[in-house]
């Protein structure tokens, strides 16, 4: 991840830490990275972000812990370029992050990919809180129906229970605050490339703080030494 790099990994991934997690801009972290003897230009900080955060979240894919099979399913606006597009975001019963996906629109379609992405990952769900979106309930089913066909184990699943409740999602709502506190700083992105990457990395982020990851040396983990973990 870090060859060929003409600054050391350790200020790389304290610029690229600093920026997803906390309310900085870049210009405060160029400032911030001077005041301790070390030139960065602002856009390298971006850059570091944008080209480190997937093969992070990778590593923590990899390493995440299982989720429950109680899902709350919503979403919220994002602004790329003046425009708002959608986050889809799923959490469980404990709050813990299933999945989430960066779509510039939402139908059937979007909501369909979004589901798709999660069954793949933590397998079916039992239970599906939404907030009364009709394109999630239609993807919920047509994932559920899909996926029942195509099993092979013989084993006989119930068809997925599907609540559309808006006041039973107000876990996910609240949920949704973390990711907005620090995107509202930005003041909006400028393409939905780079949009995806960093939202990517504040989800990893906000899942480190939840602890959703399996560290055998020290399941309290900070920030810090989860990232020297993930990039190790």
């Amino acid at each position: 991840m870090f060859k060929g790099r003409h600054f050391d990994r350790l200020v790389v991934l304290l610029c690229v830490r600093c920026y997803l997690a906390y309310n900085l801009s870049l210009r405060n972290l160029e400032e911030m990275m001077a005041e301790r003897g070390i030139s960065v230009d602002h856009a390298t900080v971006h850059r570091w972000a944008t080209h480190n955060t997937s093969p992070l979240l990778e590593q923590f894919n990899r390493r995440k812990r299982p989720v429950t099979g109680q899902w709350h399913v919503d979403g919220t606006y994002i602004k790329v370029r003046g425009q708002w597009q959608y986050l889809y975001r799923a959490v469980d019963n404990n709050g813990d992050t299933v999945e989430f996906w960066f779509s510039d629109r939402r139908d059937l379609a979007a909501a369909k990919r979004f589901l798709r992405n999660a069954l793949k990952r933590h397998g079916r769900s039992e239970r599906n809180v939404i907030g009364g979106s009709q394109p999630n309930r239609e993807a919920i089913l047509s994932c559920d129906i899909t996926d029942r066909l195509q099993d092979r184990s013989k084993r006989k699943f119930k068809p997925v229970r599907i609540h559309p409740r808006r006041y039973l999602n107000n876990c996910i709502e609240q949920d949704h605050r973390a990711i907005k506190r620090r995107v509202r700083p930005m003041l909006g992105f400028q393409s939905m490339t780079s949009a995806r990457v960093i939202l990517d990395g504040i989800e990893m982020i906000h899942m480190m703080r939840k602890q959703q990851a399996r560290y055998a040396c020290n399941p309290q983990s900070s920030l810090a030494q989860q990232f020297d973990l993930l990039a190790a």
